[in-house]
Protein backbone atom coordinates (compact mmCIF):
# COMPACT_ATOMS: atom_id res chain seq x y z
CA UNK A 1 0.00 0.00 0.00
CA UNK A 2 1.15 3.51 -0.83
CA UNK A 3 1.61 6.20 1.80
CA UNK A 4 -1.11 8.87 1.91
CA UNK A 5 -1.05 12.40 3.31
CA UNK A 6 -3.31 15.39 3.83
CA UNK A 7 -2.11 18.34 1.76
CA UNK A 8 -4.96 20.83 2.21
CA UNK A 9 -7.84 21.58 4.58
CA UNK A 10 -10.58 24.15 5.06
CA UNK A 11 -13.55 24.68 7.34
CA UNK A 12 -16.64 26.87 7.06
CA UNK A 13 -18.05 28.88 9.93
CA UNK A 14 -20.16 26.56 12.09
CA UNK A 15 -23.42 27.73 13.65
CA UNK A 16 -27.03 28.57 12.84
CA UNK A 17 -26.32 29.81 9.34
CA UNK A 18 -28.44 31.59 6.78
CA UNK A 19 -26.17 29.94 4.22
CA UNK A 20 -27.73 27.24 2.08
CA UNK A 21 -26.42 23.69 1.79
CA UNK A 22 -24.64 24.65 -1.45
CA UNK A 23 -23.23 27.81 0.18
CA UNK A 24 -21.63 25.69 2.91
CA UNK A 25 -20.03 23.45 0.26
CA UNK A 26 -18.62 26.50 -1.53
CA UNK A 27 -17.30 28.02 1.71
CA UNK A 28 -15.44 24.92 2.91
CA UNK A 29 -14.26 23.99 -0.59
CA UNK A 30 -12.81 27.44 -1.23
CA UNK A 31 -11.05 27.44 2.16
CA UNK A 32 -9.55 24.05 1.33
CA UNK A 33 -8.28 25.09 -2.10
CA UNK A 34 -6.94 28.34 -0.63
CA UNK A 35 -4.81 26.27 1.78
CA UNK A 36 -2.98 24.54 -1.11
CA UNK A 37 -2.67 26.99 -4.04
CA UNK A 38 -0.81 24.40 -6.12
CA UNK A 39 -4.04 22.37 -6.46
CA UNK A 40 -6.88 23.48 -8.72
CA UNK A 41 -10.32 21.85 -8.93
CA UNK A 42 -9.37 20.37 -12.32
CA UNK A 43 -6.50 18.49 -10.64
CA UNK A 44 -8.73 16.59 -8.21
CA UNK A 45 -9.44 13.05 -9.41
CA UNK A 46 -11.98 12.06 -6.79
CA UNK A 47 -14.55 13.47 -4.40
CA UNK A 48 -16.14 11.78 -1.39
CA UNK A 49 -18.91 13.68 0.42
CA UNK A 50 -19.99 12.80 3.95
CA UNK A 51 -23.57 13.90 4.61
CA UNK A 52 -26.23 12.28 6.76
CA UNK A 53 -29.65 13.73 6.09
CA UNK A 54 -29.72 16.27 3.24
CA UNK A 55 -32.88 14.61 1.94
CA UNK A 56 -34.66 15.71 5.14
CA UNK A 57 -33.01 19.09 5.80
CA UNK A 58 -31.89 20.40 2.40
CA UNK A 59 -34.42 18.42 0.35
CA UNK A 60 -31.57 17.25 -1.86
CA UNK A 61 -30.08 13.94 -2.85
CA UNK A 62 -27.35 13.05 -5.42
CA UNK A 63 -24.99 14.96 -3.13
CA UNK A 64 -21.55 14.00 -4.46
CA UNK A 65 -22.43 15.13 -7.97
CA UNK A 66 -23.95 18.37 -6.69
CA UNK A 67 -20.81 19.13 -4.67
CA UNK A 68 -18.49 18.24 -7.55
CA UNK A 69 -20.29 20.60 -9.90
CA UNK A 70 -20.41 23.36 -7.28
CA UNK A 71 -16.66 23.13 -6.73
CA UNK A 72 -15.67 22.72 -10.37
CA UNK A 73 -14.39 19.18 -9.83
CA UNK A 74 -14.86 16.58 -12.56
CA UNK A 75 -13.98 13.28 -10.87
CA UNK A 76 -12.17 10.80 -13.10
CA UNK A 77 -11.46 8.10 -10.50
CA UNK A 78 -13.92 8.34 -7.58
CA UNK A 79 -17.23 9.99 -6.77
CA UNK A 80 -19.22 8.84 -3.74
CA UNK A 81 -21.31 9.85 -0.76
CA UNK A 82 -20.82 8.33 2.69
CA UNK A 83 -23.66 8.19 5.22
CA UNK A 84 -22.64 6.74 8.55
CA UNK A 85 -24.35 9.08 10.98
CA UNK A 86 -21.82 10.97 13.14
CA UNK A 87 -18.83 9.16 11.65
CA UNK A 88 -19.74 9.93 8.03
CA UNK A 89 -16.86 12.32 7.44
CA UNK A 90 -14.17 10.09 8.90
CA UNK A 91 -15.52 7.08 7.01
CA UNK A 92 -15.22 9.21 3.87
CA UNK A 93 -11.56 9.89 4.70
CA UNK A 94 -11.00 6.15 5.15
CA UNK A 95 -12.55 5.50 1.71
CA UNK A 96 -10.32 8.09 0.06
CA UNK A 97 -7.26 6.86 1.95
CA UNK A 98 -7.85 3.26 0.86
CA UNK A 99 -8.48 4.32 -2.74
CA UNK A 100 -5.21 6.25 -2.93
CA UNK A 101 -3.22 3.62 -1.01
CA UNK A 102 -4.43 1.03 -3.50
CA UNK A 103 -3.18 3.10 -6.44
CA UNK A 104 -6.59 3.92 -7.90
CA UNK A 105 -6.17 7.71 -7.55
CA UNK A 106 -3.53 10.24 -6.53
CA UNK A 107 -5.55 13.26 -5.41
CA UNK A 108 -8.98 13.09 -3.69
CA UNK A 109 -11.03 15.64 -1.81
CA UNK A 110 -13.21 14.59 1.13
CA UNK A 111 -15.93 17.06 2.02
CA UNK A 112 -18.38 16.85 4.91
CA UNK A 113 -21.48 19.03 4.97
CA UNK A 114 -24.71 19.30 6.91
CA UNK A 115 -27.51 21.85 7.12
CA UNK A 116 -29.19 20.67 10.32
CA UNK A 117 -31.09 23.76 11.45
CA UNK A 118 -33.48 23.67 8.47
CA UNK A 119 -36.37 23.63 7.99
CA UNK A 120 -37.01 24.20 11.74
CA UNK A 121 -35.25 23.47 15.00
CA UNK A 122 -38.10 21.26 16.12
CA UNK A 123 -37.88 19.12 13.01
CA UNK A 124 -34.12 18.87 13.44
CA UNK A 125 -34.70 17.12 16.77
CA UNK A 126 -37.13 14.72 15.07
CA UNK A 127 -34.64 14.10 12.26
CA UNK A 128 -31.89 13.20 14.73
CA UNK A 129 -34.05 10.29 15.86
CA UNK A 130 -33.19 8.67 12.53
CA UNK A 131 -29.70 8.05 13.89
CA UNK A 132 -30.96 5.41 16.29
CA UNK A 133 -33.47 2.64 15.70
CA UNK A 134 -36.58 4.71 15.02
CA UNK A 135 -39.01 1.79 15.31
CA UNK A 136 -37.70 0.13 18.46
CA UNK A 137 -35.88 2.87 20.39
CA UNK A 138 -36.49 6.42 19.14
CA UNK A 139 -40.24 5.85 19.25
CA UNK A 140 -39.91 5.25 22.99
CA UNK A 141 -37.70 8.25 23.65
CA UNK A 142 -34.30 6.55 23.52
CA UNK A 143 -32.65 9.20 21.37
CA UNK A 144 -29.05 10.32 21.83
CA UNK A 145 -29.32 12.44 25.02
CA UNK A 146 -30.96 9.77 27.21
CA UNK A 147 -28.70 7.05 25.80
CA UNK A 148 -25.56 8.95 26.74
CA UNK A 149 -27.17 9.96 30.04
CA UNK A 150 -27.42 6.24 30.84
CA UNK A 151 -23.70 5.92 30.13
CA UNK A 152 -23.00 8.88 32.42
CA UNK A 153 -25.13 7.44 35.22
CA UNK A 154 -23.34 4.11 34.93
CA UNK A 155 -19.92 5.78 34.96
CA UNK A 156 -20.86 7.81 38.03
CA UNK A 157 -22.16 4.76 39.85
CA UNK A 158 -19.19 2.55 38.98
CA UNK A 159 -16.31 5.00 39.35
CA UNK A 160 -17.51 7.92 41.44
CA UNK A 161 -17.42 10.36 38.56
CA UNK A 162 -19.06 13.63 39.60
CA UNK A 163 -21.30 16.13 37.87
CA UNK A 164 -18.56 18.71 38.34
CA UNK A 165 -16.09 16.53 36.45
CA UNK A 166 -18.58 16.22 33.60
CA UNK A 167 -19.03 19.99 33.70
CA UNK A 168 -15.28 20.55 33.43
CA UNK A 169 -15.36 18.93 29.98
CA UNK A 170 -17.86 21.58 28.93
CA UNK A 171 -15.78 24.35 30.48
CA UNK A 172 -12.61 23.21 28.72
CA UNK A 173 -14.19 22.78 25.33
CA UNK A 174 -16.16 26.02 25.40
CA UNK A 175 -12.98 27.87 26.39
CA UNK A 176 -11.02 26.18 23.60
CA UNK A 177 -13.77 27.17 21.13
CA UNK A 178 -13.33 30.80 22.18
CA UNK A 179 -10.00 30.68 20.31
CA UNK A 180 -11.60 29.19 17.18
CA UNK A 181 -13.27 31.74 14.87
CA UNK A 182 -15.15 28.96 13.05
CA UNK A 183 -16.77 27.53 16.19
CA UNK A 184 -20.50 27.74 16.88
CA UNK A 185 -19.79 29.20 20.34
CA UNK A 186 -17.00 31.73 20.93
CA UNK A 187 -17.67 33.13 24.42
CA UNK A 188 -16.16 30.43 26.65
CA UNK A 189 -17.86 29.21 29.82
CA UNK A 190 -17.34 29.10 33.56
CA UNK A 191 -17.97 26.12 35.80
CA UNK A 192 -21.00 27.87 37.29
CA UNK A 193 -22.45 28.52 33.84
CA UNK A 194 -22.15 24.86 32.91
CA UNK A 195 -23.50 23.55 36.23
CA UNK A 196 -26.41 26.00 36.18
CA UNK A 197 -27.39 25.40 32.56
CA UNK A 198 -30.65 23.63 31.78
CA UNK A 199 -30.87 19.90 32.43
CA UNK A 200 -31.27 17.94 29.18
CA UNK A 201 -31.08 14.31 30.37
CA UNK A 202 -29.86 13.71 33.91
CA UNK A 203 -26.96 14.31 34.59
CA UNK A 204 -26.21 16.00 31.24
CA UNK A 205 -26.85 19.73 31.17
CA UNK A 206 -27.08 22.02 28.15
CA UNK A 207 -23.42 23.12 28.22
CA UNK A 208 -22.33 19.48 28.41
CA UNK A 209 -24.07 18.73 25.08
CA UNK A 210 -23.16 19.48 21.47
CA UNK A 211 -25.59 21.78 19.62
CA UNK A 212 -27.36 21.17 16.34
CA UNK A 213 -25.28 23.08 13.82
CA UNK A 214 -24.81 23.94 10.15
CA UNK A 215 -21.32 23.61 8.71
CA UNK A 216 -18.91 22.07 6.23
CA UNK A 217 -15.27 21.05 6.08
CA UNK A 218 -12.96 19.69 3.40
CA UNK A 219 -9.54 18.03 3.18
CA UNK A 220 -7.44 16.94 0.21
CA UNK A 221 -5.60 13.61 0.34
CA UNK A 222 -2.66 12.78 -1.91
CA UNK A 223 -0.36 9.89 -2.65
CA UNK A 224 3.18 10.24 -1.32
CA UNK A 225 4.62 11.26 -4.68
CA UNK A 226 1.99 13.95 -5.23
CA UNK A 227 2.10 15.11 -1.62
CA UNK A 228 5.85 15.69 -1.65
CA UNK A 229 5.56 17.58 -4.94
CA UNK A 230 2.73 19.80 -3.68
CA UNK A 231 3.87 20.84 -0.20
CA UNK A 232 6.83 20.79 2.12
CA UNK A 233 4.54 20.07 5.07
CA UNK A 234 2.30 17.06 4.33
CA UNK A 235 0.42 15.52 7.24
CA UNK A 236 0.65 11.74 6.97
CA UNK A 237 -2.10 9.24 7.68
CA UNK A 238 -0.29 6.75 9.89
CA UNK A 239 -3.06 4.47 11.12
CA UNK A 240 -6.79 3.83 11.27
CA UNK A 241 -9.26 1.47 12.90
CA UNK A 242 -13.02 0.91 13.01
CA UNK A 243 -15.15 -1.44 15.09
CA UNK A 244 -18.85 -2.09 15.73
CA UNK A 245 -20.53 -3.79 18.67
CA UNK A 246 -24.16 -3.05 17.83
CA UNK A 247 -26.76 -0.60 16.56
CA UNK A 248 -29.55 -0.87 19.12
CA UNK A 249 -28.81 0.06 22.71
CA UNK A 250 -29.97 -3.39 23.73
CA UNK A 251 -27.34 -4.94 21.44
CA UNK A 252 -24.46 -3.38 23.35
CA UNK A 253 -22.57 -4.83 26.30
CA UNK A 254 -24.48 -4.34 29.54
CA UNK A 255 -21.93 -1.87 30.95
CA UNK A 256 -22.61 1.34 29.03
CA UNK A 257 -19.57 2.97 30.68
CA UNK A 258 -17.31 0.63 28.70
CA UNK A 259 -17.01 0.90 24.94
CA UNK A 260 -14.99 -2.14 23.84
CA UNK A 261 -15.48 -1.32 20.15
CA UNK A 262 -13.57 1.92 20.67
CA UNK A 263 -10.77 0.10 22.47
CA UNK A 264 -10.49 -2.33 19.53
CA UNK A 265 -10.57 0.45 16.91
CA UNK A 266 -7.90 2.37 18.81
CA UNK A 267 -5.72 -0.72 19.23
CA UNK A 268 -5.84 -1.33 15.47
CA UNK A 269 -4.98 2.30 14.71
CA UNK A 270 -2.08 2.42 17.18
CA UNK A 271 -0.68 -0.83 15.82
CA UNK A 272 -0.86 0.38 12.23
CA UNK A 273 0.65 3.75 13.17
CA UNK A 274 3.46 2.22 15.18
CA UNK A 275 2.69 4.51 18.09
CA UNK A 276 1.18 4.46 21.58
CA UNK A 277 -1.31 6.60 23.53
CA UNK A 278 1.37 8.45 25.50
CA UNK A 279 2.90 9.66 22.22
CA UNK A 280 -0.26 11.44 21.05
CA UNK A 281 0.04 15.23 21.36
CA UNK A 282 -3.53 16.21 20.53
CA UNK A 283 -6.78 14.31 20.13
CA UNK A 284 -10.01 15.40 18.50
CA UNK A 285 -12.49 13.09 20.22
CA UNK A 286 -16.22 12.78 19.71
CA UNK A 287 -17.60 14.76 22.67
CA UNK A 288 -21.22 14.76 21.52
CA UNK A 289 -21.83 14.79 25.28
CA UNK A 290 -19.33 15.36 28.08
CA UNK A 291 -19.48 11.71 29.14
CA UNK A 292 -18.41 10.65 25.64
CA UNK A 293 -15.12 12.53 26.01
CA UNK A 294 -14.48 10.95 29.41
CA UNK A 295 -15.07 7.40 28.17
CA UNK A 296 -13.09 8.08 24.98
CA UNK A 297 -10.07 9.19 27.02
CA UNK A 298 -10.19 5.88 28.85
CA UNK A 299 -10.72 3.62 25.84
CA UNK A 300 -8.07 5.48 23.82
CA UNK A 301 -5.58 4.74 26.59
CA UNK A 302 -4.94 8.29 27.78
CA UNK A 303 -5.87 7.24 31.32
CA UNK A 304 -7.03 4.13 33.15
CA UNK A 305 -10.61 2.88 33.23
CA UNK A 306 -12.67 4.94 35.62
CA UNK A 307 -9.99 7.63 35.91
CA UNK A 308 -11.22 10.08 33.25
CA UNK A 309 -13.07 12.35 35.68
CA UNK A 310 -9.90 12.96 37.67
CA UNK A 311 -7.88 13.07 34.43
CA UNK A 312 -9.90 16.06 33.19
CA UNK A 313 -10.16 17.73 36.60
CA UNK A 314 -6.37 17.69 37.04
CA UNK A 315 -5.79 19.36 33.66
CA UNK A 316 -4.17 16.37 32.03
CA UNK A 317 -6.42 16.72 28.95
CA UNK A 318 -5.61 20.40 28.48
CA UNK A 319 -2.64 22.51 27.41
CA UNK A 320 0.36 21.63 29.54
CA UNK A 321 -1.09 18.20 30.36
CA UNK A 322 -0.61 14.72 28.90
CA UNK A 323 -2.58 15.30 25.69
CA UNK A 324 -4.62 18.29 24.50
CA UNK A 325 -8.13 16.98 23.92
CA UNK A 326 -10.33 18.94 21.51
CA UNK A 327 -8.20 22.06 21.00
CA UNK A 328 -10.66 23.46 18.44
CA UNK A 329 -13.49 23.20 21.01
CA UNK A 330 -14.81 19.76 20.18
CA UNK A 331 -18.41 19.13 19.28
CA UNK A 332 -19.56 20.88 22.46
CA UNK A 333 -17.89 24.16 21.52
CA UNK A 334 -17.81 23.95 17.72
CA UNK A 335 -21.16 22.27 17.13
CA UNK A 336 -21.88 18.97 15.44
CA UNK A 337 -22.92 19.21 11.78
CA UNK A 338 -22.87 15.40 11.51
CA UNK A 339 -21.22 14.72 8.14
CA UNK A 340 -18.79 17.62 8.57
CA UNK A 341 -17.55 16.75 12.06
CA UNK A 342 -14.97 14.08 11.24
CA UNK A 343 -13.58 16.14 8.36
CA UNK A 344 -13.33 19.22 10.60
CA UNK A 345 -11.43 17.11 13.14
CA UNK A 346 -8.96 16.10 10.42
CA UNK A 347 -8.64 19.73 9.34
CA UNK A 348 -7.75 20.68 12.91
CA UNK A 349 -5.06 18.02 13.12
CA UNK A 350 -3.78 19.26 9.75
CA UNK A 351 -3.21 22.84 10.94
CA UNK A 352 -1.88 21.70 14.32
CA UNK A 353 0.77 19.40 12.85
CA UNK A 354 1.82 22.16 10.45
CA UNK A 355 2.10 24.65 13.37
CA UNK A 356 -0.59 26.84 11.79
CA UNK A 357 -3.27 26.75 14.52
CA UNK A 358 -2.61 30.22 15.89
CA UNK A 359 -3.89 30.93 19.40
CA UNK A 360 -4.85 27.30 19.95
CA UNK A 361 -1.57 25.79 18.73
CA UNK A 362 -0.43 22.73 20.69
CA UNK A 363 3.33 23.20 21.24
CA UNK A 364 5.57 20.81 19.32
CA UNK A 365 2.63 18.75 18.05
CA UNK A 366 3.87 15.78 16.03
CA UNK A 367 1.12 13.15 16.37
CA UNK A 368 -2.62 13.79 16.27
CA UNK A 369 -5.61 11.48 16.66
CA UNK A 370 -9.25 11.81 15.67
CA UNK A 371 -12.15 9.74 16.96
CA UNK A 372 -15.79 9.56 15.90
CA UNK A 373 -18.56 7.41 17.27
CA UNK A 374 -21.95 6.64 15.80
CA UNK A 375 -23.93 5.96 18.94
CA UNK A 376 -22.06 4.18 21.69
CA UNK A 377 -21.43 0.96 19.76
CA UNK A 378 -19.48 2.05 16.69
CA UNK A 379 -16.17 3.90 16.59
CA UNK A 380 -13.63 5.11 14.05
CA UNK A 381 -10.08 6.25 14.88
CA UNK A 382 -7.49 7.97 12.67
CA UNK A 383 -3.88 8.73 13.60
CA UNK A 384 -1.86 11.38 11.77
CA UNK A 385 1.78 12.41 12.02
CA UNK A 386 4.32 14.94 10.80
CA UNK A 387 6.35 11.97 9.66
CA UNK A 388 5.10 8.84 7.84
CA UNK A 389 5.33 5.38 9.34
Amino acid sequence: MRRVALVGAGVSKFGVRKASYRDLIWEAGKACFDSIPAVMPKDVEGLVVGSVMPERTAFQSHIASLAAEALGIKPSALSARTEHMCASGTVGIRYAYAFIAAGLADLVMVLGVEKLTAPTGEEAILNMGAGVDREWEAAFGLTAPPCFALAAQRHMAAYGTTEEQLALVGVKNHNHAAKNPNAHFNKGATLDQVLCSRMIATPLRLYMCSPITDGAAAVILASEERARALTGKPVWIRGTGQALDGFQLTSLPDDYARWPALERAARAAYRMAGTAPHEVDLAEVHDCFAIAELIACEELGFCGKGEAGAFVASGRSDYGGDVVVNPRGGLIGCGHPLGATGVAQAAEVFVQLRDEAGARQVPDAAIGLTHNNSGMGEHVVMIYGKEPV
